[in-house]
C-alpha cells in the first residue's frame, strides 16, 4: 500500500519533472526543479537523517513549479525581487498544500509544512533553520560555481557573506567540508575572512 509520503513525493517529483528548463549533471539532463528537488532531499537526509516527514517533504518542495512565476513579472530591481521571492514562497506553499491534501495528510500537517516552505521564524524555529541551512548547503555545493562567472568579486564576496548569516554553527561545519574548486574555496574564506 503506498503511503501518503510516497504519494506526495511521487506528485512533487511529477510536477517537478515538467519544467522546460534543462540543466545537465554528471553528463545527464534533468529538468531543472526534479534536480534541484532531489539535490534538496539528498543533502537534507545527509545532514539530518531523522528529519521530520513535515521537513522532507518540504526539502522537496521548496521550488515546486518555480518556473511558473517568472522574475521577470516583477520590476527588476531589489524591491521587485523581494516582492518575487515573497510570492514564490506562498505559491511553492499552496501548490505543495493542494498535492498533501490529495496525498491524504491532515491539515496540521500541512499547515506545518507551508510554515517552512514559508521559512517562518527563520533562526527561532529549529525545523526552519534547518531547512535554511540545507538551502544554502545545495546552493554553496552546486550552484556557486555558476554564480561565479556572472558576477564581480565584491557582489561574489556578498552573496556568500549574506548566505553563511543565514546559516546555524552546525550548518557553517558542514558547508567548509564540501569539496570546492581551489578557487572558489579561497572566495569563500576571503569573503568570511577565514
Amino acid at each position: 500500500m503506498t503511503t501518503p509520503f510516497q504519494k506526495a513525493s511521487e506528485w512533487i517529483d511529477a510536477e517537478n519533472a515538467q519544467d522546460p528548463n534543462i540543466e545537465t549533471d554528471q553528463n545527464k539532463e534533468y529538468p531543472k526543479e526534479l534536480l534541484y528537488s532531489n539535490r534538496m532531499y539528498e543533502r537534507l537526509m545527509q545532514f539530518e537523517p531523522n528529519a521530520s516527514e513535515e521537513i522532507q517533504i518540504a526539502s522537496k518542495a521548496q521550488h515546486i513549479c518555480r518556473w511558473k512565476v517568472a522574475r521577470e513579472s516583477y520590476p527588476m530591481d531589489r524591491v521587485g525581487y523581494l516582492k518575487w521571492r515573497e510570492e514564490l514562497k506562498k505559491f511553492h506553499a499552496k501548490t505543495t498544500s493542494e498535492i498533501l491534501e490529495k496525498a491524504g495528510y491532515d491539515q496540521t500537517f500541512i499547515d506545518r509544512v507551508s510554515f517552512l516552505i514559508e521559512k517562518k521564524l527563520l533562526k527561532k524555529d529549529h525545523e526552519t533553520q534547518l531547512l535554511e541551512d540545507v538551502i544554502c548547503l545545495v546552493f554553496l555545493e552546486y550552484y556557486l560555481e555558476p554564480f561565479v562567472h556572472k558576477h564581480d568579486e565584491e557582489k561574489l564576496k556578498n552573496i556568500i557573506k549574506k548566505t553563511w548569516d543565514k546559516m546555524s554553527e552546525k550548518g557553517h561545519q558542514e558547508a567548509l567540508k564540501i569539496n570546492y574548486s581551489e578557487e572558489n574555496l579561497n572566495l569563500i574564506k576571503a569573503s568570511l575572512g577565514l
